[in-house]
């Protein structure tokens, strides 16, 4: 299905957004904390024209057997968005809501969507939509905002039209992801930083082990994550988790209950792991992450307790046939496992993975690689 098939005429444009791969920093965003994605080469595209009243017109080609959803930028509310269509109507009243768009004046557009980003797998398939059609929109309505008002117009959109409580980091990815590079975010100030990953060089790929284990951000175990972190902070006396650190553990320790504790320690360890791993980035190279990776994963398994067995299988696997290291990425709860391998070893790990998969008796796996990629443009 394409954008002629389903309005019978062609689009004026094109854009583009890509998923994301967050190679380590989860649950840290919404905690304030740091976060080191990157953009991946697998983007949806948003095929626009424009309209002469003022109707937004909305399809996919993964909603083939139902009409377009139609809104009027007049009648614009999350109480009017459901479902998928949600993704691209709650961008445009985000723009009013959150950045202050006056959208008055504005004519509408016929938007049809595609993408090669997995759904449900961990990559941010809906950032890549959001993303996609905020920086549309802001073109093609001359609003003028940068890139990180759009990052922050894409999570208002997600918190409030789609109902999924989630941080800015898959947005901020998706809009300022560069070619073999990951984007160093600071959740609290925005500010941002790209390091070189170097991958290329240094003969390595990121092999993603999608379980087809699918999550819903929208339903509790996300939502009830966020609500221990917040608990956390207001016994610890401060604003977020980010502002702990290692050293507090001991204290919190004391205060809080179990489950809330091991909560609040993912988190401020997490923190941790990722400014060491932009270190150990920048002073030795990517072949020196591994650890930190696995650290990672065992923390999200038996602390955060957002993992699977299908992801613990996936990273065991990988790392016994030498990867250089392996871990759940995304919120959990099913979606993909990353892992840093040797290009040469890239099939034999995937091929490991599957059969493990295969004699656990689990859904075969989709296993792929991907590489650091561009963030969102005008195609």
């Amino acid at each position: 299905m394409t954008f002629q098939q389903v309005y019978g005429y062609e689009p004026a444009v094109q854009y583009s957004a890509p998923g994301r791969v967050n190679l380590i920093g989860e649950h840290t965003d919404y905690n304030d904390g740091y976060v080191l994605p990157f953009a991946i080469d697998r983007r949806t595209t948003a095929s626009i024209a424009p309209r002469e009243d003022r109707v937004l017109r909305v399809a996919s080609a993964f909603d083939t057997d139902n009409p377009p959803v139609s809104l009027s930028l007049d009648e614009l509310a999350p109480d009017r968005m459901d479902g998928w269509s949600a993704y691209v109507l709650g961008i445009a009243w985000a723009l009013r809501e959150q950045a202050g768009a006056d959208l008055s004046d504005k004519t509408g557009f016929d938007v049809f969507i595609e993408s090669d980003v997995p759904v449900g797998a961990g990559l941010s398939s809906s950032a890549a939509i959001e993303c996609g059609v905020a920086l549309a929109f802001n073109d093609l309505w001359e609003l003028g905002l940068d890139r990180k008002s759009l990052a922050r117009v894409g999570q208002y959109s997600e918190n409030h039209a789609v109902g999924a409580p989630t941080g800015i980091m898959d947005q901020s990815a998706s809009l300022l992801g560069e070619q073999d590079a990951v984007v160093f975010l600071d959740c609290r100030t925005l500010d941002t930083a790209v390091v070189d990953l170097a991958l290329e060089a240094n003969g390595l790929e990121v092999l993603v082990v999608d379980t087809r284990v699918e999550h819903a951000h929208a339903t509790g175990g996300y939502k009830a994550r966020r609500d221990s972190c917040e608990r956390g902070a207001a016994a610890m006396g401060v604003e977020a988790l980010r502002d702990l650190s290692v050293d507090d553990l001991h204290r919190a320790q004391e205060l809080l209950d179990d489950e809330t504790f091991r909560r609040v320690r993912h988190v401020v360890t997490e923190d941790q792991r990722v400014l060491d791993t932009v270190r150990t980035l920048r002073e030795h190279g990517p072949r020196a992450i591994g650890s930190l990776l696995v650290a990672s994963h065992e923390s999200m398994r038996d602390d955060f307790e957002i993992s699977v067995p299908e992801l613990d299988l996936a990273v065991t696997t990988a790392m016994e046939h030498g990867a250089v290291g392996a871990r759940m990425t995304g919120g959990g709860f099913g979606g993909a496992a990353i892992a840093l391998v040797d290009q040469e070893a890239r099939g034999a790990i995937a091929d490991a993975v599957t059969a493990a998969f295969a004699a656990a008796g689990y859904r075969e796996p989709n296993v792929f690689t991907v590489h650091a990629a561009q963030g969102a443009r005008r195609d």
